[in-house]
């Protein structure tokens, strides 16, 4: 076939008309635009903090839409068209540098918001995401309700149980330090609350705690582990000083399982969020152990046989015969006392 310039502009012409009909006019005209079942009308204050999403650039490294291989990261539901119902433009986005976040509504407290907002290495030491300080309380209260707004009624739900948990969350936190963590424990089913640590404190487990700590958990607990990390001050509950703990030991012996329930669930109502969709179980282990030995100065994982190590743990430096606990012992409850 012989090439001319017709039938160059002409092809080229062709390929933009089928282009455009198959990206534009198809989905216009073909797609039903009626609300999903979880949509609703935005508040004048998410419609203001979307526009600062929009005017800050967000949607570059923030997307709102899940797809069915999506749900491995543990979202709840496959976005709908309808879902985008009423919105111009909407903001589907095209990088996930950041956490999708369609469905984030909900998910963790106003104030954690209010506090990643103003500098987001407070709550998450290593995230990429830039300060929003500038644009001052009010503007970061908007962006803060607008996605608390993502999610629609589903988001709406999630909230509902945020705000009834702080109720109770602060009425604990200012009856004083130990009524506090009475209440906290109280959340947590008795068989966590009786369960040790299931991994070996060995040097590698500590050491991979303290990474885990440092990434996740350093900017509200702080780097000694009292509560007092750079996010604090935005953060009410104040988060838990570890050092203090050790007198709340349940009946003297175990603290590893309320550490990793508290870890892997959050604390609804609170500025601690869940890790579950973050960490692995080993890693929620290690974090724990990390905890225990270097803020709470206490170990409950001596009850587990260091006889079969993994091999990469290497030596443990355990007793090979535990210091029994005084009184009587459950059949499922014998253990050891914590290092002196």
């Amino acid at each position: 076939m012989r090439k001319s310039d017709a039938i160059i502009i002409i092809g080229s012409m062709l390929v933009i008309i089928a282009a455009t009909v198959m990206t534009v006019l198809w989905p216009m005209y073909s797609i039903n635009d009626r609300p999903s079942n979880i949509w609703r009308r935005s508040t004048k204050l998410e419609l203001r903090g979307r526009a600062l999403y929009i005017a800050n650039g967000c949607t570059y490294c923030h997307s709102q839409y899940v797809r069915s291989q999506d749900w491995g990261l543990g979202a709840e539901r496959i976005a709908q068209t309808g879902d985008y119902y009423d919105q111009r433009p909407h903001l589907l986005g095209s990088e996930r540098t950041g956490p999708d976040l369609s469905q984030d509504g909900g998910e963790r407290s106003d104030d954690w918001h209010y506090a990643h907002f103003v500098n987001p290495r407070l709550t998450r030491p290593r995230s990429l995401m830039p300060r929003f300080a500038y644009e001052g309380n009010a503007g970061i209260r908007a962006m803060t309700s607008y996605v608390q707004s993502l999610g629609g009624t589903w988001a709406d739900e999630r909230m509902v149980e945020q705000y009834r948990w702080k109720t109770e969350a602060l009425a604990a936190y200012r009856r004083g330090f130990d009524e506090n963590i009475k209440w906290l424990h109280s959340r947590i089913p008795q068989g966590w609350r009786i369960m040790q640590s299931q991994t070996i404190a060995s040097e590698a487990s500590v050491s991979r705690g303290e990474n885990i700590y440092q990434e996740y958990c350093l900017g509200c607990h702080g780097p000694v582990g009292d509560g007092m990390g750079p996010a604090w001050p935005y953060l009410e509950p104040r988060p838990v000083n570890f050092t203090t703990l050790k007198r709340h030991l349940i009946d003297g012996k175990y603290i590893g399982g309320i550490l990793y329930y508290q870890i892997m669930n959050g604390v609804t109502g609170s500025a601690m969020p869940y890790f579950k969709k973050d960490l692995e179980s080993a890693k929620i282990w290690d974090v724990g152990n990390y905890v225990m030995v270097n803020f709470i100065n206490y170990r409950d994982d001596l009850l587990l046989s260091p006889a079969i190590p993994p091999s990469y743990e290497g030596m443990y430096n355990i007793p090979t015969t535990p210091k029994p606990v005084p009184g009587p012992v459950g059949a499922n409850q014998g253990g050891v006392n914590g290092l002196p």
